[in-house]
This record gives structure tokens, sequence and C-alpha cells, in this order.
């Protein structure tokens, strides 16, 4: 079995990408979005850290945390996050046929993959270049065409913080010649 070794870096800034078990389209539901925000939350309010950017998809996510200072424990968050809203769904999204031994012994659901991956945010270039990825997924993806018309994003948070226009990223082909984490 692989040995996993997470970055340790306290009070750093980190991307996320986090994917539905065999990517499943959950996040089309809005009872599933307001689950997550909900139980997002109340992680924030136990284990504090802020939120840069995110994105959430119809089955996967991408976002930037910064942890507080001396803390880079990122997986107890991601743990309680994704346990949280496997809980809470568990009536509406759980399918006991896709449950195998391993996923019983790992006290696992079928909502989530197995792990998540991440990145430890090297200096302003490698964030510019995370920042736009997150931003431009949902055009990447083919579910819009222009970045702004993709409400679950805190790329309209930027647009009113005037560091994106309204209309990067859409109507054109924007230069992104690089895949990160999915």
């Amino acid at each position: 079995m692989p040995n996993y070794i997470r970055a340790f870096f306290p009070g750093g800034t980190f991307f996320f990408t986090l994917v539905t078990f065999r990517r499943r389209k959950i996040f089309h539901l809005p009872e599933c979005r307001e689950i997550l925000h909900n139980v997002v939350e109340r992680v924030r309010l136990m284990y504090p850290f802020f939120i840069n950017a995110w994105v959430l998809l119809p089955e996967h996510m991408h976002c930037i945390w910064r942890l507080p200072e001396g803390d880079a424990d990122f997986s107890i968050r991601w743990n309680l996050i994704k346990s949280g809203f496997s809980k809470q769904t568990k009536d509406m999204l759980h399918r006991p046929e896709w449950m195998n031994a391993s996923k019983n012994k790992r006290r696992e659901s079928t909502v989530w993959q197995r792990r998540f991956w991440e990145h430890l945010i090297r200096d302003d270039e490698d964030y510019r270049l995370h920042m736009d990825y997150i931003h431009y997924n949902p055009v990447k993806h083919g579910l819009v065409k222009r970045v702004r018309d993709w409400p679950y994003s805190t790329f309209h948070r930027y647009v009113r913080k005037g560091v994106y226009s309204e209309n990067w990223g859409g109507g054109m082909a924007y230069d992104l010649d690089y895949d990160i984490g999915e």
C-alpha cells in the first residue's frame, strides 16, 4: 500500500481537489450544496481556516485554503467535512450496493473518493496559477462558456474586489495550458 506523505507547513496556503465517489454528479442538487456549505462553516468554527478560493462542480471541487499560524492539519478539517456531509446525506446519496470490504473496514461511504489531492502554494505566481485554474474550471469542463456564468465559485467575490474583470476567461480561448490536480 502506498505511503502518502502530506505537506506539513504550519500557517500555509494549500490548493485542494476533492472528487465524489465514481464521479457521481451530486452537487447539482441544491440540498447537497446547502449541506456542504453548512458543514464547512461548522468545521471552520472548530478548526478555523480562511477560504481564498473555491469552485464547486457537479462531481468535484477545487479550493485554496490558508491555515492559521502554527496549524498544518488540513486533514482533520477535510475528514470532518467529508464525514459530516456523508452522514447528513446518507439517506439521499448512500448506495449500499457500492460498498465493499475495503470501504466497510475504513468506515467510508459511497459519497467521496477515498483521498483528496493537496498542493502547498509556494509563491505568488503559484497562487495566481491556482486561482486562475479554480475559477476557469467550469469553462474547462464545458459547463459554461464564460467564467462569470458559473454561480458556485469565488470568482464573483474577486470581481467585486476588482481582482478579476467580469469578462475574464470568457468568450475567448483563455491560455491555461496547465492541468492541476485532476
